[in-house]
């Protein structure tokens, strides 16, 4: 009983192997269809069923009859002429157009930019020009200090008497406002510059006026010491019994002490 149970159960799996067992099925038509269409040569020969023996196959007229011109027709999409050529073709294209736009507005761009930095007084600050050099010759009008501060005490008040302290500073003001409009006014880099030398001109002929100004109110007050000088000497050589400020002086410190 147990020999013919095992018997039993070796004919059941045995059968359950083969039962498992696909055979793998190629249809060589399939095959050559799907080659052709993908990546081979569209080869008229591979077209199957093939006329046979004087054209007697019925299979291939059954088959072609229908389709005279498929196998004269190169239908790959990766052909000379096939759709997925075309369309690679046709991206190669757009992405060379592309790549040619990208360049057009680059090149805008970067010209737009470049008017723009040589237009905006942002930039004004760091232009080598007034980096290198306005900017050390005009830090007067940038960083005014006292017009009087070398000067003696009494050039300093012979020139506020006179005026001329006032006119130099109402110079240096008008000198430093076009300065500040020129560094904050959207101009071309060119004009701007100019504006810097012309103001630059016109501080150096201030400032050489003021200077010249300076030096003759120092001689003037020194001849006008020495006239007083000499002046006194005359009147003291006139009238020798006029006592000096010093002798008088000391006659009345005499008369205090006592």
């Amino acid at each position: 009983m147990k020999l013919i149970l095992s018997i039993i159960l070796a004919i059941c799996s045995l059968q359950g192997s083969y039962a498992q067992i696909v055979k793998y099925q190629t249809d060589q038509h399939i095959v050559n269809q799907q080659e052709r269409m993908v990546y081979k040569q569209w080869d008229r020969r591979k077209f199957t069923p093939t006329k046979g023996f004087l054209g007697l196959n019925p299979n291939y007229w059954l088959t072609w009859a229908w389709h005279p011109n498929y196998p004269k027709t190169d239908l790959r999409p990766l052909s000379a002429s096939g759709p997925q050529t075309q369309r690679l073709l046709l991206v190669a294209a757009m992405k060379n157009t592309a790549d040619a736009y990208k360049l057009q507005t680059d090149s805008i761009r970067n010209l737009a930019l470049s008017e723009i930095a040589s237009y905006t007084p942002t930039l004004s600050a760091i232009d080598p020009l007034w980096q290198l050099y306005y900017q050390n010759e005009l830090r007067l009008l940038t960083h005014p200090i006292n017009p009087l501060l070398e000067a003696s005490p009494k050039v300093q008040n012979y020139l506020s008497v006179n005026g001329l302290i006032a006119w130099y500073t109402e110079e240096i003001n008008v000198l430093t406002q076009r300065l500040n409009s020129a560094r904050s006014t959207n101009m071309e880099r060119g004009s701007r510059i100019l504006t810097y030398h012309n103001i630059l001109q016109e501080f150096r002929k201030l400032h050489a006026a003021w200077e010249t100004k300076k030096q003759r109110a120092e001689l003037y007050l020194q001849l006008s010491e020495v006239n007083e000088n000499v002046k006194i000497s005359e009147r003291f050589s006139l009238n020798p019994a006029a006592k000096s400020d010093r002798q008088i002086a000391e006659e009345i410190l005499s008369k205090t002490k006592l």
